[in-house]
């Protein structure tokens, strides 16, 4: 497996290397992982009605340098932006033996084994998809998830918030969940926290020990 750190990229360009990436791996080639930081964005997954949940206007979100895409992953309305390890892993989910669900719960053990190096309790809820800890005396998401697999290659993935300026979500309902709160390590932990750096290294880590592969890094 090829692993990729694009380093601060707009969501559009990120998305074309995905594309590239998922035609050679549908052609045979080497799978992927693309790591990557996003300048401020608020995307919308397929899901029907994702605009409901925007609750600040497109004019404000551009003065803010905010921008807006229409993605083709699955889910509804999320923020994209500095701080946030973004993970886009295009695999052949049945080289790995598993289902697209299966696939999904892979990503999210991922997760949930890299907050355990760093003393965070990653957990899953049964009602809504991602990674959520234990914050305030209530759930708070820390890791948003959504994927699409097309021609039996999977695309999109994963968004850890590491050091996120939480404040961006304000202008959304995160993944349409109201009254659902999203938190970071940076905010868990505080300034004794990891960097984004380590939590990017273990997040590898995570991913090749969950998938049983070696990679290379460039």
């Amino acid at each position: 497996m090829q692993i990729h750190d694009l380093g601060l990229m707009h969501y559009r360009d990120a998305w074309a290397a995905q594309e590239a990436a998922h035609e050679r791996v549908a052609a045979g080639g080497e799978e992927t992982l693309l790591l990557v930081e996003h300048p401020p964005v608020i995307t919308f997954g397929r899901r029907p009605g994702g605009e409901r949940n925007l609750l600040t206007p497109e004019p404000q979100l551009a003065a803010m340098g905010v921008e807006l895409v229409q993605s083709d992953r699955g889910g509804d309305v999320t923020f994209h932006g500095p701080g946030q390890i973004v993970a886009y892993p295009i695999v052949r989910i049945a080289d790995h033996g598993l289902s697209v669900s299966g696939y999904v719960h892979a990503l999210e053990r991922v997760v949930i084994d890299t907050l355990a190096q760093f003393g965070i309790r990653g957990q899953l809820d049964a009602s809504a998809i991602g990674v959520w800890v234990e914050f305030g005396g209530r759930l708070a998401k820390i890791c948003a998830l959504g994927v699409r697999i097309r021609r039996g290659v999977s695309l999109h993935g994963i968004a850890l918030n590491v050091d996120t300026d939480l404040r961006y979500f304000n202008l959304i309902v995160p993944c349409g969940l109201a009254e659902r709160p999203v938190t970071s390590v940076r905010q868990i932990l505080g300034e004794i926290g990891p960097t984004i750096v380590d939590v990017r290294r273990a997040l590898i880590a995570n991913f090749q020990r969950t998938f049983s592969i070696s990679a290379t890094r460039t």
